[in-house]
């Protein structure tokens, strides 16, 4: 009996920042006839390794959407980073029972030192200013759609307390929750503009 070792060939993807994103990326690697073994936030799982002339054309279809293939090493890294904070704060349902430097850490099998100096290199903003970012643009989300009280928005993103988040909330804002509320537009930002 003899066992063929699948090779996976793994590509990281920037801008992929929803579910969306990855029903185009599906959508191409499917329109291109490139077989792969998964799709998820800012990621691509191949079943071999593409020739040039494949790699090109999907380069230039994921351009045409938005997303660039990242080069492996620091820049890979920092967007590993990002997903996977986007992942946690917009689109899971757990509570986070750890710190956020515990849980990248825990993640990406890296010292949250070096990821922290990384991303700041990288980035030029601190994984922190990041997080709050990001928890800001779940908050306008949660505002805009009415569903839930701002008592039950801290418990789901963190916060210590309402009041924190509506420290947080005009410090990064200019105005207060209950401000936002009373816009009539949705007032958020692209995630892949954070």
């Amino acid at each position: 009996m003899t066992l063929i070792k699948m090779m996976i060939e793994s590509f990281y993807i920037k801008n992929m920042v929803c579910p969306r994103c990855i029903m185009a990326v599906k959508s191409i690697l499917e329109e291109l006839k490139i077989d792969y073994v998964s799709v998820n936030l800012g990621q691509i799982d191949l079943n071999q390794p593409l020739s040039k002339g494949d790699l090109n054309q999907l380069e230039i279809q994921l351009k045409n959407f938005g997303f660039e293939i990242l080069e492996p090493g620091n820049s890979s890294l920092v967007s590993k980073i990002k997903t996977t904070l986007i992942e946690q704060i917009h689109y899971s349902t757990e509570y986070l029972n750890v710190n956020f430097s515990a849980f990248l850490s825990d993640k990406l099998n890296h010292e949250y030192s070096y990821l922290s100096r990384l991303f700041s290199s990288v980035e030029g903003i601190t994984i922190e200013k990041y997080i709050t970012k990001l928890r800001i643009e779940k908050v306008k989300e949660l505002l805009y759609y009415n569903e839930l009280s701002l008592t039950q928005i801290a418990y789901q993103l963190g916060y210590s307390s309402v009041a924190y988040l509506s420290t947080q909330f005009k410090k990064e804002t200019g105005m207060t929750p209950t401000e936002f509320k009373k816009l009539r537009g949705p007032g958020h930002k692209h995630l892949d503009s954070l």
